[in-house]
């Protein structure tokens, strides 16, 4: 059966405990950057043995990381990729030594996910975020210029021929997530993650029983008008799975409640099903609901508490009925 889980940032904070109190169990964890747990490097095996164990001292299995060590220069092929790449490739081997099954990565140059507005009025006057492409056609390019997708591509490759046959030998599956949103160019940077057959290419670059994806549903439904038909036809390739959903086009979206989207959520918890997943979903990109703060768009407590709730309440009735 597939497992809910949420992210949880690595320093305790109340919100662990009502993950908690909904029946969780699992986590998706992050690197400790802050240095909370020390000095030591945050893909370093002591680091990632204390964040481990914080997580498991407050009764959650971690079944994630997502977050990653610096990658501009690797996915730029700049000097300095190579130091990099080894310290993905430290992460990934302490991930393997500590029982961390799945690490879930990403390749969009310089920028990670990004929109246009983060207090988009919802339901209830809820707040969400959205994608405007047209604001962003006039925007100046990044310092490092245009940026091919080719050059994306190359610099995947030689990232997979050094990390995967460490994840191999470690037992740890590298997830990629989705560009987000799919478009490309930005700001003079190409995208490559951001289309169903680039995700096949991506299948095929570095042929591995490691290499395989995170199925991000708010940025697929934009790639597909049949995502169930996604999820059967990558079947033992998805390691993780986002669940969220969005109204629109990759050119403009805005995000939505988990059961107000243009998804249907219950024929692609089928799907998971069907093709017996059984890996971790989490919900993501929430709205802001009313008496909490907007600081994090997207990460709203009060609105990770409804989405929790609801993809349960889907998961009962979907496994229920065989």
């Amino acid at each position: 059966m597939i497992q809910i889980a949420e992210m949880l940032p690595p320093v305790y904070s109340t919100l662990w405990d009502l993950v908690a109190q909904c029946g969780l169990r699992h986590a998706v964890g992050a690197l400790d950057f802050d240095g909370y747990y020390g000095a030591a490097p945050p893909w370093s095996y002591t680091s990632l043995l204390r964040v481990k164990n914080a997580y498991e001292d407050r009764g959650f299995e971690l079944a994630v990381i997502e977050s990653r060590p610096p990658l501009t220069k690797t996915k730029l092929g700049l000097p300095g990729r190579d130091e990099e790449i080894d310290a993905v490739c430290e992460l990934i081997d302490g991930m393997g030594r500590l029982g961390i099954p799945v690490w879930c990565y990403e390749w969009m140059p310089v920028m990670n996910w990004l929109r246009t507005s983060t207090t988009i009025r919802s339901r209830g006057g809820a707040l969400v975020s959205g994608y405007d492409h047209s604001q962003m056609l006039n925007a100046p390019l990044t310092d490092y210029g245009e940026v091919s997708e080719a050059q994306l591509w190359e610099s995947l490759h030689y990232f997979l021929e050094r990390a995967l046959p460490v994840a191999e030998a470690a037992e740890v599956k590298l997830a990629m997530h989705p560009d987000d949103p799919p478009l490309s160019p930005i700001r003079g940077l190409g995208r490559i993650m951001r289309s169903i057959e680039n995700f096949q290419r991506l299948l095929e670059l570095a042929p591995s029983p490691m290499s395989g994806i995170a199925l991000c549903q708010g940025n697929f439904a934009l790639m597909t008008d049949d995502l169930p038909a996604a999820i059967r036809r990558f079947r033992d390739k998805i390691f993780f799975v986002h669940m969220r959903d969005v109204a629109g086009t990759a050119e403009r979206f805005e995000e939505t409640f988990h059961d107000a989207g243009q998804t249907d959520m219950v024929a692609c918890m089928r799907a998971y099903r069907d093709i017996g997943f059984g890996g971790v979903l989490r919900p993501d990109h929430v709205p802001t609901m009313a008496g909490d703060s907007n600081s994090r768009a997207g990460y709203s407590a009060i609105g990770r508490l409804f989405a929790l709730g609801y993809l349960k309440g889907i998961r009962e009735t979907v496994y229920r009925a065989g």
